[in-house]
């Protein structure tokens, strides 16, 4: 049997929110009204647009796109990890 690798980068880039919260190891529950939360929503605002403008320059689902450049610190959620790492999750 042959050996499966696993992937280890993320590949394709998603219209769902909570996969893309995943990625950052939260859920949409963990978000709030604080700070933070206001721009890991923000943030998701910008990675939609983003990821919609190049599926419609490709003509390519959001799976089969990934977004590089300027564009790539948009595909995990900012701020997230400091908040995981820190054990802070907000009440929503």
């Amino acid at each position: 049997m042959e050996n499966i690798n696993p992937i280890l980068e993320i590949v394709g880039e998603t219209t769902d929110v909570e996969s893309w919260l995943i990625r950052a190891g939260l859920k949409f529950s963990d978000l709030g009204q604080d700070a933070a939360s206001k721009e890991i929503r923000k943030q998701w605002r910008e990675y939609q647009a983003a990821v919609q403008r190049c599926c419609a320059v490709l003509h390519q689902p959001p799976s089969q796109v990934k977004l590089s450049g300027d564009y790539a610190k948009l595909r995990i959620p900012g701020g997230a990890s400091e908040r995981v790492s820190a054990g802070v999750v907000a009440e929503g």
